[in-house]
This record gives C-alpha cells, structure tokens and sequence, in this order.
C-alpha cells in the first residue's frame, strides 16, 4: 500500500489550532524510560524525535502530582527539573518540524504506599480496591484499598492539573490532553462501578462527570480550548473497571466535552461489551480521534466512511519511528518487542531501525 492507497490518512489536515501533514497521531505510550526524579532524559527526547513526522505526538502520560504517581520511572510535570526535561523533548520534535502534546494524568487508585515512600495510600472517589498487582520497584505488589478523597481535597487535585498544564507550557508543549481514561482518577470518578460516592460527585452521571468537568475548565484557560484534548474510554475493563449503563454515563461525558469547543476527543475503542462508538462521537460533535488495533487500510476506511476524523497509532509507532513514511512508500513495518516496552533504555526504544537503515543493513 502506499500514498495513493490512504489518501484521506494521509492528507493535510486542522486539529484544533494546528495544522497537521497528516491524520496520523502518535498515541500516548508508556515507556518507563524517565531518570531520578521522573525527570525526561536526552534518551526520551531522541525517542520522540524520531517520530516527529507524525501528524501530532501525544506523549506518555505525565503525572501531574507526586500523589498522581503509579508506576516506575514515568516523568512527571510538577517540578523545575522535570519541566526542564521535557523541554528537551519538545525542542527536540519541534527542530524537525514536528507537534506534541503532553498528556497529562493523575493515576488514583493505581498505586501502592511504596510508590510513596511512606505509609500513604493511593486516593480515590471511593475505597474500592481493585484487583490484581502493580510494578514496582521492589516488584509486583498486591493493589491496597484506597483512601476515599474527602470533598474539601478535591480542589487541590483539580488545581494540580491546572498546574501541570501551565508547566506543559512552559517546557513549550503545543497543548495538553487530559488523561480521562483507562481506569485512572477521572475514569474512577465518571465510572458507578468505582464510583459510590454519596456527595456531589457521586450518584447521578452529572456529578460523576462533575470532577472531569472541573478539571476541563481549570485547564482550558491556560491553554485555549483548541489546544486541549481529552481522552476517554468508555469499554476499557481493566483493572476492575466496569459501569452499569456506558452508553448514559459516556453519552453524557461526550456531550458535555463538546461544549467547550476543545481540540478534540481521543476515545481507546478497545475492552468488553457492546457501545455504539459512532453515536458517541455524534453526541461529541467535533474532532474525533479514534484509537484502538487499527492499521493503515482500516484507518483509511474508517475516516473515508465519516467513523473519525484522526486515527491514532501505539505499537505501530513505538516499532516504527518513520511509519508515515513507510505508509506512504507501501513498505513493510518492524514487528514490536513487546519485552522492551517498559525495559531496556536504548533496546526496543531508539534502535527500531527506519527504512533506509534497513536496506542499508541488507
């Protein structure tokens, strides 16, 4: 397949306020490459370089607080060194020609006390444990029954994203994402399976949504609504995740996004049960990514039938710093390592060879 063969994915196209070479996102993919202090390192910008021809980057997820930690090694946006790390990678896609978001994430209830380093439990709209373990430094943990936030903490929360979008700007992002999905804090709070609070954020899907909402307009003055996206994903089931009626619940959620006029929405299609995807995106209304087991011809077919407006991609990109340009040249792709996804530095993460170093190799 080549250019010819995906014109619509790979035409020229508007995302918000940018302009974009192509319908091709770079989804965000955690790497668990970060130094000390959950600082970007010159290894994360190279990595990111590399795949600047992608119609936009949407980083890994960053946390926003210390409390929003989860997982090892994941570089955060809430302090002076990790700012200036991740000034390093947007320099860096930028001096190619490129465009990057950071997502922007605080993890709830999927983290462990020694994540901490101290006896704190990871917080939550209500005390539900999850099952299954975490990674961790000292290995696989069981998951700990979380600490319920109380309803006077949950403005400090919400300023903690305002914050970490002003620093995204500061590192010279071009616009941020919210992380509202994958069984995290805002997918905890929008979900009745995770969520059995009895206060105002709890109960009917108009307080559940409330803290997605606050968080959404606390961040849309730093940045403009065009340079904001949200990502949400209504079928995810990992990690205990579950809702009675996801039809209502992100019905309601997309409808209330698309007031704000907001770069886009970002939804994973990927989990268990049945969703009608296309209703969802109309009851958006406005730019819709599309994310979840796509390749190049499936995307092409999904835009082209009006299903989305962007495509993104995740293990395609990770194995393929140049895939825009294989997608246009019709060329084979490089087959992931799914054993260096979060290991490895270098290994599986800088050394996926592009076309040219592959015939060279030959």
């Amino acid at each position: 397949m080549s250019q010819q063969n995906h014109p619509k994915l790979l035409t020229p196209t508007r995302l918000g306020a940018l302009q974009l070479p192509n319908r091709m996102i770079m989804a965000p993919l955690t790497r668990s490459r970060a130094g000390d202090g959950n600082v970007a390192t010159p290894l994360i910008a190279e990595y990111y370089r590399q795949r600047a021809s992608a119609g936009l980057i949407i980083t890994e997820a960053s946390q926003i607080s210390p409390q929003g930690t989860g997982y090892p090694r994941t570089p955060g946006i809430y302090s002076d060194a990790q700012i200036a790390g991740w000034k390093l990678v947007t320099d860096a896609v930028h001096a190619e020609g490129g465009r990057i978001f950071l997502q922007i994430w605080h993890v709830g209830r999927m983290s462990h006390p020694v994540v901490y380093g101290d006896d704190s439990l990871p917080v939550a709209p209500s005390a539900i444990k999850p099952d299954g373990q975490i990674f961790t430094f000292q290995g696989m943990k069981d998951f700990e029954t979380p600490r319920a936030l109380e309803a006077y903490e949950i403005p400090s929360v919400v300023r903690d994203f305002r914050i970490a979008a002003e620093n995204a700007k500061r590192a010279g992002f071009d616009g941020v994402e919210i992380h509202g999905a994958n069984g995290y804090l805002i997918d905890q709070f929008l979900r009745d399976g995770a969520n059995q609070r009895t206060d105002n954020y709890g109960g009917s899907v108009e307080n559940r949504a409330r803290f997605l909402r606050e968080v959404v307009e606390a961040v849309i003055p730093v940045w403009g609504a065009d340079r904001v996206g949200v990502r949400l994903s209504p079928i995810f089931d990992g990690f205990s995740m579950s809702d009675s009626n996801p039809a209502a619940t992100f019905g309601y959620a997309a409808e209330m996004l698309g007031r704000y006029g907001l770069a886009y929405l970002h939804a994973m299609q990927l989990g268990q049960g049945e969703f009608d995807f296309v209703a969802f995106r109309r009851r958006f209304g406005g730019t819709y990514i599309a994310n979840g087991g796509y390749d190049a011809d499936r995307a092409e077919a999904a835009i082209a039938a009006g299903e989305t407006d962007f495509v993104s991609f995740g293990s395609a990109f990770l194995a393929n710093p140049d895939l825009v340009a294989r997608i246009k040249a019709g060329a084979p792709l490089n087959q992931v390592d799914p054993a260096t996804f979060y290991q490895g530095e270098e290994r599986g993460y800088t050394d996926y060879p592009t076309m040219d170093q592959s015939s060279v190799a030959k």
